[in-house]
């Protein structure tokens, strides 16, 4: 078999379908999907049942579609902060637009359980049958972050015989096994990323006591305040006047450590143990209910990666620490973005699409996809879409916010780029701005302090990143 595409994206994943989602309506192409998964979603469909986003729904998915209806939790942790999508909702949201806007477009093609094999080459998984896609215009990567979740990844230790050690994906299951497994009453959380938080705060939300639970924290890590990424105008003084704040401290700093003291001093960074010095950043991001249930674990192993797990101990770097032979071991262990070098965008017929903006890969997906609508010059797009590369450590951070700022003031000076950012759903806070009344003196110096703070924060962060 084969058939014809203007561009064959391969990856169904939230990168891959904002991207097509943008190029639908910016362009007349036609696009062919390749994806292993059943369904798009990519790794929402393996991820464990109780994973939410991070951020408000109100600005993740496509740019066309609202995911979610703007609404404020009344209950939980995230009490008075708008709604974030649960990995069933997102996962329903992307299958509903293949179903319901990409395939009856007539310009939309899907090849589900299917392998890509280079060249136009598509093998199905099921079958083994081979289809040769002709690619008209440009093959699109969206998996060069290739996100690691707990049930794809193999855990880098060993686990003795008899040793009960699951991902979060079988915790809501272990009821199912009671007849013939015993539902544990000691717990062992490995890892100390945003996952092992969600496992953590889920055991405590069903029942399990703070005592019961140890938790395996080879680096502490700075954590995003959920207060300041929420839009709305409500939020404007939290989130625009967060962002001045930000800026200001990365003006005023000497070191990157000085630079999270400040903004912890502000509430925008938060650390689960205040004796603790974090050297990690990730974007991980939560609200301070979550923190307090996470500070209710106090049996914290710090003595680096587990190595081993045996009937009776860990084996970690920093040496061995005795366990009850019947812990229920949670691997929180996997790595969700891959530590890779940035190359550039867009490279003659093929397109590696990458972050433009951190965290927002959705955005930043479809920023890219406005620009090869509106542009046939692949040096002025990727001149607009310098990747911004994943922070590994504190300093990282300082990197990707000078890099996203620089392309953001890029981006405001292509004036349909700028006009369509501004209606976009994506950019929520460039739409609060864009939204601004110009009478409300409050919020417009505010606005000002941020361009004054965000000139100072750039001619210092070369200095932060070196020191």
């Amino acid at each position: 078999m084969s058939h014809d595409t203007d561009y064959l994206i391969v990856g169904s994943g939230a990168v891959g379908m904002a991207f097509a989602d943008t190029l639908l309506d910016e362009s007349d192409a036609h696009i062919t999907f390749v994806d292993r998964h059943a369904k798009p979603g990519g790794h929402w469909n393996d991820a464990y049942s109780f994973v939410a986003l991070h951020q408000p729904s109100a600005y993740y998915g496509v740019n066309s579609t609202e995911l979610g209806s703007h609404r404020l939790d009344t209950h939980g942790p995230n009490t008075g902060f708008f709604e974030q999508a649960s990995g069933l909702e997102v996962n329903a949201y992307f299958d509903k637009l293949m179903q319901q806007k990409f395939l009856p477009s007539g310009r939309v093609s899907y090849h589900p359980m299917c392998d890509y094999q280079g060249e136009g080459r598509v093998v199905s998984l099921l079958s083994g049958a081979q289809t040769h896609i002709s690619v008209r215009k440009k093959t699109v990567d969206t998996t060069y972050a290739d996100i690691s979740v707990p049930a794809t990844h193999t855990p880098k230790f060993a686990v003795e015989q008899g040793v009960r050690c699951i991902t979060p994906n079988a915790l809501p299951s272990l009821w199912m096994n009671a007849a013939r497994l015993p539902v544990p009453q000691q717990f062992c959380i490995l890892g100390a990323g945003k996952t092992a938080m969600d496992a953590a705060v889920w055991l405590l939300r069903n029942g399990a006591r703070p005592e019961s639970i140890q938790w395996v924290v080879p680096r502490d890590s700075w954590l995003q305040n959920r207060l300041h990424t929420q839009p709305g105008i409500a939020f404007f003084n939290d989130s625009i006047g967060g962002e001045a704040d930000k800026m200001a401290a990365f003006a005023e700093s000497k070191t990157m450590d000085e630079v999270f003291l400040k903004l912890e001093a502000l509430g925008q960074m938060l650390r689960i143990d205040p004796r603790q010095t974090p050297t990690m950043f990730h974007y991980a991001t939560i609200s301070t209910g979550e923190m307090e249930l996470l500070r209710t674990i106090e049996r914290v192993i710090r003595m680096g990666r587990v190595q081993a797990i045996e009937c009776h101990a860990l084996v970690l770097e920093k040496g061995r620490v005795a366990m009850s032979s019947d812990t229920l071991y949670i691997d929180c262990t996997a790595s969700a973005v891959k530590a890779l070098a940035s190359q550039p965008v867009f490279q003659l017929d093929r397109i590696i699409v990458q972050l433009l903006r951190m965290p927002l890969v959705t955005l930043s997906a479809a920023i890219t996809a406005y620009m090869e609508a509106h542009s046939d010059d692949d040096a002025y797009k990727n001149q607009l879409c310098t990747p911004v590369p994943f922070p590994r450590n504190l300093a990282g951070y300082a990197r990707a916010t000078l890099m996203s700022t620089m392309n953001q003031v890029q981006w405001s000076q292509d004036k349909p780029l700028r006009k369509w950012m501004h209606s976009s759903r994506l950019d929520a806070f460039g739409k609060m701005v864009s939204e601004l009344d110009k009478a409300d003196t409050d919020k417009q110096a505010t606005l000002a302090r941020l361009r004054a703070n965000t000139m100072a924060a750039t001619a210092n962060m070369a200095r932060l990143m070196a020191a």
